[in-house]
């Protein structure tokens, strides 16, 4: 789908869709609506949903990979089996635009991303502002919009959410369908190993919806942190020091012996944030320590990973 462009390196640059889902229900529904909008290259990608959400796809005229069963779901496995089928359908696409399917496309946010991507013809990703649908809704719903919150300018990282570059992915490999979580970190360390910058926006790009109401779904969510966090500095530990950082302060504040110090953290995080945020960041250390336990036990084990879900 052509969209013109005033400036840049490239006027007619094109751009695909690729959506990842799983059972998201209307927040599906709403995702594929805000993306054809934006034209017609667009291929959703299923891992095992039982809700009709390939049907729901398919008629809005979209292209559908189902993931086989027979092997892991993995986020990163549903990128690449997009991206892939995108490029065979399409293969003069030059940038792709990355969702979740409990996302919703902002409608001035692809302008807005080809215009910051194209800026340089060393971006490789641009990412903007994600909000939480129901940002008062619960004190999740609080927590992940504060989180998806950052300034504008080079980051080390995106999310879920992103517009890439097609060369810089090719050069790259795509995305690890191995890593159960953070496999945007991932492709974003290993793009920045070869030069390249990611770049996040002031532009509103998706309205997310976590539909996190109970204690659980918090504690999973965090565990997958931990998981990712230990696995990250497992494989990467050497060409980023920092990493440790976090692994050893959630070992840190999760032994009950520090627990006395927690207000101590609490307070820190609190006089940048709020009360709720703070509390979270506090209380998510426990969850993160025994996602990294969990990291840990299964890789002495020799075991598959199993794919950490909070929804």
């Amino acid at each position: 789908m052509p969209n013109k462009q005033a400036g840049g390196e490239d006027p007619d640059a094109t751009v695909g869709v690729v959506v990842i889902g799983r059972n998201e229900g209307e927040r599906l529904r709403l995702c594929l609506q805000s993306a054809k909008r934006s034209g017609d290259r667009i291929v959703y990608v299923d891992s095992g949903s039982k809700d009709g959400s390939v049907s729901l796809a398919r008629s809005f005229g979209i292209e559908v990979v189902e993931l086989d069963a027979s092997r892991p779901f993995t986020a990163a496995r549903g990128r690449n089996a997009g991206f892939a089928r995108l490029r065979a359908l399409w293969p003069d696409t030059r940038f792709v635009q990355f969702m979740d399917g409990d996302c919703e496309l902002d409608p001035g946010w692809i302008a807005a991303a080809l215009r910051g991507i194209t800026a340089d013809a060393r971006t490789a990703i641009v990412f903007g502002r994600r909000r939480e649908r129901y940002p008062d809704l619960t004190v999740y719903n609080h927590v992940c919009d504060r989180e998806w919150d950052g300034p504008a300018g080079p980051a080390q990282s995106c999310g879920g959410d992103a517009l890439g570059r097609v060369e810089a992915i090719l050069q790259v490999g795509g995305y690890d369908s191995g890593l159960i979580a953070a496999e945007d970190d991932d492709l974003c360390h290993r793009l920045r190993r070869q030069g390249w910058n990611i770049v996040r926006l002031a532009d509103e790009m998706t309205l997310h919806d976590v539909a996190m109401t109970t204690w659980r779904q918090w504690w999973q969510r965090n565990r997958r942190s931990g998981h990712a966090g230990a696995e990250a500095w497992f494989r990467r530990g050497a060409e980023d020091p920092t990493l440790i950082k976090h692994v050893l302060s959630n070992l840190f504040w999760s032994f009950p012996l520090f627990w006395l110090l927690w207000p101590v953290l609490w307070w820190r995080v609190y006089r940048r944030s709020d009360a709720i945020y703070a509390t979270h960041i506090v209380l998510g250390k426990v969850p993160h320590c025994f996602g990294q336990l969990g990291f840990w036990w299964s890789s002495l084990r020799a075991r598959k990973m199993v794919l950490i879900e909070y929804k």
